[in-house]
């Protein structure tokens, strides 16, 4: 069967080994181990939160902001100034920010150049792969480049491979705070693929564990040799991981059962597209020395690239998954900053020189606990985007209007475009409220408990213990107070 790229997006957050992203730090696939503003005039009924926030029994803080966005009026406020950390939600601002500096019709773009002319196939001189950044990039585009060259008969080079990764900063991981082997904590480069992950198999034969380390697409599916996966006879810890030129992961046996499968990350994602393409290419009879990495980019005449969708769509895919690799890699493309606090200061002064709100960003994809907003921040910057003709509606993903139960009420006829994010023991969202006809609203909720979230040790951070239960009345909460606005507001 084969798989779109949007049902690779689309699959860790149904639990299928796909290399992808889910919501910011939901999840990531795994053995299973045994104060106030001015506010406007409200609506005749206005909406009375302070029993839905006191049977949330989440702790910490909760804080909210409902707005007309023509009017630029709040009309709900509940603690709108206090900071907290925003999660995925970051990744609203970052869409603004590009779309701003690098324009609707950028693409990221990498490209094959040769340093000499072809003759009889050979390339007199280097081959090299010049990344561009683009976080998008997956194997069977990269095995679809090969094809390409191969079918115009290159065959190889008189001189070296040759890879440049150097668009972008190379940072092993987005958030230190992060557990290190969750794959949705990436690492940043100018060369990227799969989302920077490797596809780990494991099965049970014959007594022993049999391991497989992949770069799976649908029609390419290229073995890694740079990372490799033992198993260790124990229970704990799940992961243990050793840099090098080979990245030494084990995993422990006692979590593994019978079979099963996950996404890795890779920490020199250069290193990694590099090895993949080269045995693309030898598979296509195109013979390469083993890759080099250079500072910058030689000289030479292009002879194919890939291309990424216009950044519109690139946006719309990292709002709906919440792709925390596109997030930075975009952000930092946007800014040019050398590094990623450089670049997150750069987009908090931007949000203060054009809405007159103050963030402090650490990152673009809200993955770090570092970064704070505000609810009364967040909702001016929607709603004068919005105004402004610049916002974000026509990307933002329809997240449902909800019950009290916080499911999804089928066919409702009110959409609710907005961006979610969560943490551990925090959870944010944000965006407009549409119904058919009437006033649209924009609205901005923030819960967090950052003690407690900074309580729990990075090694357990993927699935803290009581997390998945507060995430769950911190959503449940927000659809709550959504139902209502939209019956007293709209």
């Amino acid at each position: 069967m084969l798989i779109s790229r949007r049902m690779m997006l689309a699959g860790l957050l149904a639990g299928a080994a796909f290399p992808a992203a889910g919501e910011g730090m939901d999840s990531s696939p795994r053995p299973v181990a045994r104060g106030g503003k001015a506010v406007a005039r409200p609506a005749a009924n206005p909406v009375d939160t302070a029993e839905l926030i006191a049977a949330a029994k989440l702790g910490g803080a909760v804080a909210y902001v409902l707005m007309d966005p023509k009017a630029g009026t709040v009309l709900e406020a509940h603690d709108p100034d206090l900071p907290l950390p925003p999660a995925s939600v970051a990744k609203a601002v970052t869409s603004l920010y590009a779309l701003e500096r690098l324009g609707a019709g950028y693409r990221f773009a990498t490209r094959v150049l040769a340093t000499g002319p072809v003759a009889g196939g050979i390339v007199q001189g280097d081959l090299v792969l010049a990344g561009g950044g683009d976080p998008t990039l997956q194997t069977d585009q990269l095995g679809d480049l090969v094809a390409r060259l191969a079918k115009a008969g290159l065959k190889g080079a008189t001189g070296r491979f040759l890879y440049w990764d150097g668009a972008l900063p190379r940072l092993e991981g987005i958030a230190s705070d992060q557990p290190e082997h969750v794959g949705y904590n990436a690492a940043v480069s100018g060369l990227c693929l799969n989302f920077n992950r490797v596809y780990f198999e494991w099965k049970r034969v014959s007594g022993d564990w049999r391991t497989t380390v992949d770069a799976r697409g649908e029609r390419f599916v290229p073995e890694v040799g740079m990372v490799r996966v033992a198993v260790a006879q124990r229970e704990a810890p799940l992961f243990t991981y050793g840099r090098g030129r080979v990245e030494e992961w084990t995993v422990a046996s006692g979590a593994l059962g019978k079979g099963g499968s996950r996404w890795l990350p890779v920490r020199d994602p250069g290193a990694y597209v590099a090895e993949v393409f080269r045995t693309l290419a030898r598979a296509q009879g195109i013979r390469l020395e083993a890759g080099e990495r250079v500072a910058s980019v030689p000289p030479g005449t292009e002879i194919d690239r890939i291309e990424s969708e216009p950044l519109p769509e690139v946006l719309r895919d990292m709002l709906r998954y919440s792709t925390n690799l596109t997030a930075e890699c975009v952000g930092l493309t946007a800014s040019g900053a050398p590094g990623l606090e450089a670049s997150g200061r750069m987009m908090s002064d931007w949000v203060r020189a054009n809405f007159g709100v103050t963030f402090e960003m650490h990152d673009h994809s809200g993955l770090g606990g570092q970064s704070r907003v505000t609810a009364a921040g967040m909702a001016k910057v929607l709603a004068q985007a919005d105004r402004e003709g610049r916002g974000l509606k026509a990307i933002l993903r329809d997240v449902g209007m909800k019950d009290d139960k916080g499911k999804v009420i089928d066919g409702h006829p009110v959409k609710v475009l907005a961006k979610s994010g969560t943490l551990n023991f925090v959870s944010g969202l944000a965006g407009h409220i549409v119904p058919p006809q009437g006033r649209e609203l924009v609205f901005a909720i923030f819960t967090g408990d950052p003690e407690r979230r900074d309580a729990v040790p990075v090694a357990l951070r993927e699935e803290p213990e009581g997390g998945k239960a507060w995430t769950s009345r911190a959503r449940r909460l927000q659809g709550q107070l959504i139902n209502r606005w939209a019956k007293a507001y709209a």
